[in-house]
């Protein structure tokens, strides 16, 4: 009586391309292993929180839910936080690597490779956790020996540090479906010691002056790119304002049509709200920019003109030998809806906006938008946003390696958006440019 030989381990591979996990299967399973396929992001997450493979074989580009965020997912929850991973890709990204190293991967596979490769790997992989069936094996903790040797590294809070309070574009968007991204309208601060720079005053600013109250901070400089009401509407519920002992000093760029004093003095008017600007105690000031740059404190802020509706600016922010930018509202190749590998740097579309390319060319993180998808840009046009193809062509061609995407639009519920994050990391990779592309979302903080 002949009998099935037990399975030497369990393996989840997660693959797009049929005829690629087919043929990873087949070998596998030839090789005495049970073998399970998906073949988007979300299906592979979805089998592996269900049937707790031994190991996933997990593809970096994928629809749906991009393999790096995938292998976030399965380490934030203890029962797949130490699933084995080999990864592969068809692209040898230093940056999608590094992070993969990071999460504990055990290796790396690069597309095209031989059956007999990807064999080895698993063999290897199941070798080092020799027969164990259920969770890899990891070393033993070592106890230290003294206290001297406990190592316990401490946040340094000295350092500079980022922080978005509000990432939503147009309207704040509450409700349950926001929630992994937040609904608050724009705000950014930089924050160097008891020095604060504010970019914004969106909805999101109202948290940011709950959060300063319970600091030694006393005094703001709050940059506003433009007085659209998403860039202001939180002003009059900014708590500092109301305190005797804060400084607040306001900055803007020429030609906004009426004085900064005059708009923020105007969203205070009896008709629209219980309280004037008159019953602000701390001390505001309104400063146009002059100088460009400007030293402000131990930052020197520099702007550049954004192609928006009215007079719009974004922000470069040099600090702690750091240069942030914040372009929120930018529409970069207006009109433009073709492909973005068919243009360079001297295209005829392209040479008008060589000075917002030049401005974020020596960046270091850049927050700029990117608010439609190429299939909403055709009837979004000269509404002041980029559609993301355009948004990653600007990208490229400054040689920008590090974008937090922000004004998410407020349609563009948190699954949305995951699949949009996806769809701007493979348009990236198309143009062949290595970048560190996120979302930012409400409450993200950064030291540097």
């Amino acid at each position: 009586m002949s009998t099935t030989p037990p399975s030497k381990g369990r393996i989840l591979i997660a693959e797009d391309v049929q005829v690629i996990a087919f043929k990873m299967a087949q070998s596998l399973q030839a090789a005495g292993y049970t073998v399970e396929t998906s073949s988007d992001g979300e299906e592979c997450l979805s089998q592996a929180r269900r049937t707790l493979p031994d190991l996933v074989v997990l593809d970096i580009m994928m629809p749906k839910m991009h393999g790096i965020e995938v292998l976030k997912a399965l380490r934030d929850e203890h029962r797949t936080s130490r699933t084995g991973v080999i990864v592969c890709s068809a692209k040898d990204f230093k940056t999608d690597q590094a992070e993969a190293s990071r999460l504990g991967v055990f290796d790396f596979l690069t597309k095209p490779f031989e059956p007999a490769v990807l064999v080895e790997k698993v063999d290897a992989y199941f070798a080092r956790r020799s027969g164990y069936k259920g969770a890899p094996e990891f070393p033993a903790p070592t106890v230290a020996e003294s206290a001297s040797e406990f190592y316990a590294p401490q946040l340094d809070t000295s350092r500079a540090r980022f922080s978005l309070w509000g990432s939503r574009g147009s309207t704040p968007t509450p409700g349950a479906r926001f929630l992994r991204h937040g609904g608050n309208t724009s705000c950014l601060s930089v924050a160097l010691g008891d020095e604060q720079f504010v970019f914004d005053a969106g909805s999101g600013i109202r948290d940011l002056g709950l959060d300063l109250l319970n600091s030694e901070c006393r005094k703001v400089h709050l940059f506003i790119t433009h007085t659209h009401w998403d860039h202001i509407q939180g002003f009059p519920f900014f708590a500092p304002a109301y305190v005797p002992g804060f400084e607040i000093i306001i900055y803007g760029a020429e030609g906004f049509g009426k004085d900064l004093k005059s708009v923020f003095r105007g969203q205070l008017d009896r008709e629209y709200f219980p309280v004037q600007m008159e019953d602000m105690h701390s001390h505001l000031q309104f400063r146009h920019l002059a100088e460009n740059p400007v030293p402000v404190g131990s930052a020197l802020i520099s702007w550049e003109f954004s192609q928006h509706p009215g007079a719009t600016v974004g922000y470069k922010i040099d600090i702690g030998d750091k240069k942030i930018a914040w372009v929120p509202d930018n529409e970069f190749l207006q009109g433009y809806t073709g492909p973005p590998d068919d243009l360079d740097r001297d295209h005829p579309l392209v040479v008008p906006y060589g000075n917002m390319i030049d401005f974020l060319s020596d960046a270091d993180i850049v927050i700029h938008e990117a608010q439609y998808t190429c299939e909403e840009y055709p009837q979004k046009i000269r509404w002041g946003h980029s559609s993301v193809s355009n948004a990653c062509a600007l990208m490229k061609m400054a040689g920008v390696r590090r974008w937090v995407v922000t004004h998410h639009d407020p349609m563009h519920d948190d699954t949305f958006l995951e699949s949009k994050l996806n769809v701007t990391r493979q348009i990236l990779e198309r143009l062949g440019h290595e970048i560190h592309v996120t979302h930012g979302y409400d409450g993200m903080t950064e030291y540097f």
